[in-house]
Order: C-alpha cells, then structure tokens, then sequence
C-alpha cells in the first residue's frame, strides 16, 4: 500500500538542494526516515552553543530566522531551505541561533540516513561547503540566483569560488613532549580553542581541542601531567597555502573536522606555516558576495541596504590590500550594486502600489562609472528610465518619475549623494519614453553643441539594470543607425576626448589644481582616468561595437578588432586598472571619492605606478588626432 505522507515528503525533497542532486530511490529513502516537527511562532529552535541532536531541517511551510550572538538576523529560511547542518560536519556546538519568525513546519534529516550519499555525490559537498556557515540551503540552485541577471552561467565562478583566507598567521604550537597542561596554558594564553602538535621541525604531529580537555582531562581519567601525545588526533589533515574557501569547506565536511594545519607542501612532512579553523571561514563568509546579496534581496530599507553596502566597502578594502584583480573586484561589486538598485526599485513598487506598475514596460538605467561596471567607491548617482509609451495606461510618464523619486531616494539613503547636475531618472528629462530618447538622441548627434556632447560622453555608457532590455537594444540600433548618417558628430566626440592632455608638465611633475578647494591636489578622475574612458568609448563607437561599456574590456575588444595596435589598447587596459586600484585606496583613506590626491603624500610605488599609467594617454591621443584629422589639435 502506497504510504501517502512518505510520497508527500518526496514530493517535496526533490525539489529542493541538495535532494535534489540524489536519485529517486535515495530521496525515498531519506524520505520514510523524515520525522516532521512543528515549531509555534517566536520560538527557539536550537541557540548558539548548543550540541546539536544528529539530524539537520529543511522547512516545509514557514520562516526560520539564524541570529549571530548580538541578535543580528544573518539568514532567512523559508520553504525549501536547509539549515542547522552543523551535524554533517563535525560534533561541535550550534553557532548561531535558530528562532521561528510565524508558525513552521519543518522536516527533521537524520544524518545517518545522508552521510552515506555524500561520498558519492560531489555536488552535495559543494553545496554544503557553499552553505555551512549560514546554515541556509538555496544560494546556488535556486531559479533566479545569478547576482547578473544578464550572466547567469558566470555567477557561480565569481561568487561561489570565493578567494582565498589569509591561511598563513603565525601558528600557535607546541611540541610533542609538552604535557597537557603546558599545552592547556598556552591555548589559554592565546585565547585559541585548539593547538597543534609538532616535532621539533615544526611538522604537525596531531592537534589537541578544547573537546578534547574537557572529555579526556576534565571528564576523564587522563591526568594534566601526562604527555599530550596522549590526548591528541593524529594524523592531522594538512592543506597547501592559497585554498579557497569553498575546497576548505569541502575538507572540513569530508573529515568531519573544525581545524585544518596549513603546511608548505600541504603534506605532515613540511613545517607547519598556519592552522585556519570552521570560525576562521565563518567570519570569513560574514563578507561573501553570495551572502550580501542574499541579504540584499531580503532587505526592507534604504537603512537596511546601507548597511549591507557598507559590509561592500569592507569586502573591496580586503580585496585591495590582497592584490585582488581589478576586473574581478569590479565584477563582483557591480554585481552587488545592481542588486542594490533592484531591491530599491522592488522597494519603491512595493511602496508606491505594485497594481500602479502593472504593464508598463520600463528599464533603469545604470550611466557614469556604475554604467562601464567601475563603481567601487559611492560616488554621485547617475541614472535615468526608459519606458515604453502604452496610451491605455494613464499618466504613464507620472508614474515612471514618482517610481524613479522613490529610488533614487533609497539609493541616498544607501550613500550615493544625489548628482548635483540632477542627471538622475527622477529628473523627467532623464525619464523619457523609448520614441523621447530616439528624439533626444537625434538632437544630440545632429545638432551636437558643448553640452550636448557632454550629455553624449556621460548617456553612451548607459547599461540596463532592470526591467524591459529589450527597450534598451532598440535604442543602441537607433543610435547606431544616427551615428552611420553623421559621421561629423564622432569627429566632436574625438576632439572632446582630447581636451584632457597627458598630466605631466614638461618636468614630468604631476600637473595639479592652481587654485580652488583642491589647490596642489591631482584630479585622478579629470587628468588620467577620463582621458582613457573618452578614448576607448570614442573607438568603440567608431567601431560600431555595442555592448560592453567597461573601459578595459572595450580596449581588449578593441585589441582584437585592430591588431595593429593591440599592444597599445592592452597598455591602455592595464593603466586604467591601475588608476582604478590607486583611486580607490586613496578614497578609502580619505574616506572620501578618491578623486583628488596629493601626490607628495603618494608611497614611492604608488607614484611610479601613476606616472606609468599616463604613458598610453599620449599615444592614444596621437592615434585619435590622426584617425579623426584633427591635426589642429594638440
């Protein structure tokens, strides 16, 4: 006789991670072992410190919320979410609080009826090492999980293959013929809750944790005299310098252990460089992209996703003091801006009347630095919304500006200021119809003046964010289209990207401001950081290649595109990362825009870096200058 609540529970498993990665004849049996558990509205679950009974949950109907120990809420559970896999992994306490936030159902998994599947399924490792330190279940397999709406195959490579923790602080140790209570006064010295045990070559012999004392010294027999060899774990599991943490994670959880030795070689035979533990990726992960965008996504305030941005602002100084690349820090941080702006447009129709929105097709979109995906510092806004004209929706145009009021609004309350040229999506001459911005863009590029050419160099960079692409690709054919009848407008646009000269006088000093707020101050943004945005736009254009607006990956386009001067466009990239890195530490320690920097308070390295940065700027002005024929220039 088919049992109903078995097949009911299967029903459900298989569509959820990590069940869903067994096949049918494992979720059913995982399925008639389910014991179903219902937990009242406002009640703890199970609190940090806690040892955890063998099983683990996944909720059926309701909300789990996982605090920190300062009540900070880190992870929200809902239908389908696994959490509280601490007993998968080791027997150590719960380090975070679980409290039902309505009345829930939930799905108790014993874990000896799933750790024999793990062996067989390196999938299953991978997602609970992407999810054990938050305990939440959906991150990566859910539907809608891409961070880039428009990159979805690439998400996972940025944000689950996270970069490597620093593995190499100084090791606290001791060697293999100290006695327990040696070792015991040295972890209390330390304030460390484990210490590894080495020969007198400092290769790891074993490693001794406070579950140890407790059981084996304090609840035991053993006495604190004795050796600690008697004491210990041995072998130690032992792992080369530079892992990420995902394949930390996955170790932890193959070996059910908390600790791991780091040795040069990552074998027992090598000296002991390091020890990163389950805490050490926890606090790690309390910055994981992937978790700040969860957190994104849940959040209910402009104060809420100002204090995730901030959590941003963290991520991006680790990621600069550790040599980061500059195009995956931009990556990533773009990534996480645009989720920013999507929970605020999400927000905003939430507020202002979700049936208010219905069928009208619109997108935001993204112009300036956030547009070419350089954003890394919170500089001034620079937006605007295209829509589509529908004449059966009344006041169409109204909605569109009280909708990009409300955002723009909650993008303030994150910390972007609002731009003093009011070059925004709440101004309504940034607010137009798809039949407006062709009009617009026709006046510019047939009628192109200082300002219109101005407003060119700022929308050209201008990249949908969310809401109806479509609307935006019928408006780059448009423009293209404008652009092929009227060659003499990029022949403006050239010569604007050449009112910037290399920022070195003829002493090769740094040219500076003469006078103003500013005086003796370098404008990064004006003098080297413009010049090769203005350039690699121009070119682009030039090139009738749409699509991708980020300087550097334009200039590799463009490298590919003329192979002539390959060489220079891959200088060009290369300076412009620099600039990016050099901006963005000064901004961080000024805490300011980064955009003005005095170059006596310049390190000697960062200086020679800066100067070598400008040297693609003198070629590419001579390229342009010849290309366009604007040999009165210069």
């Amino acid at each position: 006789m088919k049992n109903e609540i078995v097949h009911r529970i299967y029903d459900f498993l298989k569509e959820y991670p990590p069940f869903n990665l067994l096949p049918k004849e494992a979720i059913m049996n995982i399925s008639a072992n389910v014991m179903v558990k219902f937990i009242p509205d406002n009640s703890i679950l199970f609190e940090i410190g806690e040892i955890p009974p063998p099983m683990f949950y996944i909720v059926n109907e309701g909300a789990i919320h996982l605090h920190q120990e300062d009540g900070q809420m880190v992870d929200h559970c809902d239908e389908g979410d696994v959490f509280g896999i601490r007993p998968l992994l080791a027997e150590s306490p719960y380090l975070l609080t679980a409290k039902s936030s309505e009345d829930t159902i939930l799905y108790c998994i014993r874990t000896q009826d799933f750790l024999p599947y793990l062996t067989h399924h390196p999938k299953i490792l991978a997602f609970l090492a992407s999810n054990f330190a938050v305990g939440s279940g959906n991150m990566f397999y859910k539907k809608s999980t891409s961070p880039r709406s428009d990159d979805s195959n690439n998400s996972e490579n940025v944000y689950t293959e996270l970069f490597a923790i620093d593995t190499q602080k100084t090791p606290v140790y001791c060697h293999i013929q100290h006695t327990i209570q040696e070792a015991a006064v040295t972890m209390a010295t330390h304030q460390i809750g484990s210490i590894v045990v080495c020969d007198q070559e400092i290769r790891p012999i074993g490693i001794v944790t406070d579950k140890d004392l407790r059981i084996k010294v304090v609840a035991g027999d053993i006495r604190k005299k004795e050796n600690i060899s008697l004491i210990m774990s041995s072998p130690v599991i032992c792992v080369k310098p530079g892992l990420s943490i995902s394949e930390l994670q996955i170790l932890m959880i193959k070996n059910r252990i908390n600790h791991l030795a780091v040795t040069q070689d990552g074998t027992i035979q090598s000296k002991l460089i390091g020890v990163v533990s389950e805490h050490d990726l926890v606090v790690q992960q309390a910055d994981n992209p992937s978790i700040l965008i969860r957190e994104i996504r849940k959040s209910q305030s402009g104060e809420q996703l100002k204090r995730i941005r901030d959590k941003v602002e963290r991520l991006i100084k680790k990621y600069i003091a550790q040599e980061v690349s500059i195009s995956f820090i931009t990556q990533v941080v773009s990534g996480i801006n645009d989720e920013i702006i999507q929970q605020a447009i999400r927000l905003s129709e939430a507020k202002l009347g979700k049936e208010l929105y219905k069928g009208i097709k619109y997108c935001w979109l993204a112009l300036g630095s956030e547009g070419r995906e350089e954003q890394l510092l919170r500089t001034d806004q620079d937006n605007a919304l295209i829509y589509m004209q529908n004449d059966s929706i009344p006041d169409i145009k109204e909605k569109c500006i009280r909708l990009a009021t409300e955002v723009t609004s909650i993008l303030h309350e994150v910390g972007y200021e609002y731009c003093p040229a009011e070059m925004m999506a709440s101004n309504p001459s940034w607010c137009q119809s798809v039949e407006e911005w062709q009009q617009t863009f026709h006046r510019w590029i047939y009628q192109p003046g200082e300002k219109e050419i101005m407003m060119c160099t700022i929308f050209f960079d201008y990249r949908p964010v969310y809401g109806e692409k479509s609307l935006v690709t019928s408006l780059t054919d448009h423009i293209f289209q404008l652009l092929d009848k009227q060659e003499v407008f990029l022949h403006l646009l050239a010569k604007n990207a050449l009112e910037n000269p290399p920022p070195l006088s003829f002493f090769r000093n740094f040219i500076v401001e003469k006078n103003g707020e500013h005086k003796d101050s370098f404008d990064i943004k004006l003098r080297a950081m413009m010049p090769l945005t203005d350039a690699a736009r121009l070119l682009t254009l030039a090139n009738r290649t749409g699509g991708e607006n980020n300087t550097c990956k334009r200039f590799l386009a463009l490298a590919d595109i003329e192979p002539q001067n390959s060489e220079l466009y891959k200088m060009a990239a290369d300076a412009y990362e620099i600039l990016i890195r050099i901006r963005t530490k000064h901004g961080f320690s000024k805490n300011d825009s980064g955009r003005y920097i005095q170059p006596n308070e310049m390190d000697k390295m960062d200086r020679l870096l800066l100067r070598n940065a400008f040297q693609p700027i003198d070629e590419l002005q001579k390229l342009i200058k010849i290309r366009f024929q604007l040999g009165g220039i210069l």
